[in-house]
């Protein structure tokens, strides 16, 4: 056993996905076991790129890469290249990855390196759920192995997409309902902290003068979408790790979390608030964090990344 955490983490970088990949693959409390990338911000050829690209650019080549679904389980497949760049890390030119992919698929990677391991392994989940929910279909047996599932997504307080739905569980409603029906430990980490989680705008301005991955992180930042340079950027990926790392610095409360499916709600997250047509819950959903920490512990984790530990002299900008 260790004291490190084993982590699967499924994502569809996005800028806010490179943030999180950025503490995931440079702080050494966390036991990198794969990476998979799913459909989500961008095409799945897109952010499987991109996630070799950080893997590159922080040089962990010994990080596993598989490459997951191309679209969701039933809706039809919607990006966000708007607020991330057509590419996904706009902003920044990234040298070309020096690893590929493994042979298997995301799911068959995923059940072949959680059968593998003595430990159970924390599934971590910042895209569309796509990957996980066809795991858990295919391979329930995988489930004994799984030690929590924590996700980016969803919200009890208004969506980014539509009205009422967040981008992640708007993309695949289905994988969602999969993911929060599935008797696992689900903890969901949606908008309700992180459109508090800012990266304010001194945060921002400290981390450019930091090292090669506070300029790099910096021009992502520039370029993204989401929140404003002057009000502050919502960093809703990183906000899992944040979580398994200091837990106490959220409110945690849970619920039996509904997802629509289909109609004009679709993709909305629909919490029991009142325990009334449901006597059991499914999900921990954070509803509060401590946003001073957040950003002083963001800070502190790019301050430690040694120029001399990445490979940002072979970028091609």
């Amino acid at each position: 056993m260790t004291n490190k955490i084993p982590v699967i983490f499924d994502t569809d970088p996005g800028i806010d996905d490179a943030a999180a990949l950025t503490v995931l693959l440079t702080d050494d409390r966390f036991d990198v076991k794969l990476i998979t990338a799913v459909a989500g911000n961008v095409s799945v050829d897109k952010t499987t790129k991109n996630v070799l690209k950080l893997t590159h650019f922080f040089n962990r080549p010994d990080v596993a890469v598989a490459r997951g679904a191309a679209k969701p389980l039933v809706k039809a497949y919607q990006d966000a290249a708007n607020i991330h760049g057509v590419d996904g890390l706009a902003g920044y030119h990234f040298a070309e990855p020096s690893t590929k992919t493994v042979s298997l698929s995301a799911v068959e990677a995923m059940r072949a390196t959680l059968l593998a391991s003595d430990e159970k392994i924390t599934l971590v989940a910042v895209g569309a759920y796509t990957n996980i929910a066809m795991l858990l279909q295919s391979y329930p047996e995988v489930t004994d192995k799984i030690a929590r599932i924590v996700v980016m997504g969803g919200s009890l307080s208004g969506g980014n997409m539509t009205s009422v739905a967040e981008f992640n569980v708007f993309t695949d409603p289905d994988a969602a309902k999969i993911v929060f029906n599935s008797g696992l430990d689900v903890t969901m980490i949606g908008l309700d902290v992180t459109l508090k989680a800012l990266l304010t705008a001194e945060s921002m301005a400290t981390l450019a003068t930091m090292n090669k991955t506070g300029e790099m992180l910096t021009a992502l930042f520039n370029a993204y979408g989401d929140g404003s340079m002057a009000t502050g950027k919502p960093m809703h990926d990183v906000n899992t790790l944040f979580y398994l790392l200091s837990p106490e610095k959220y409110t945690i409360k849970d619920y039996w979390v509904d997802v629509v499916t289909d109609g004009p709600a679709i993709g909305a997250t629909v919490a029991d608030s009142h325990a009334r047509t449901h006597t059991t819950t499914n999900v921990h959903v954070a509803t509060d964090i401590d946003v001073a920490a957040f950003n002083a512990w963001y800070l502190l984790e790019i301050a430690q990344i040694n120029d001399a530990a990445v490979n940002a002299g072979k970028l091609e900008n």
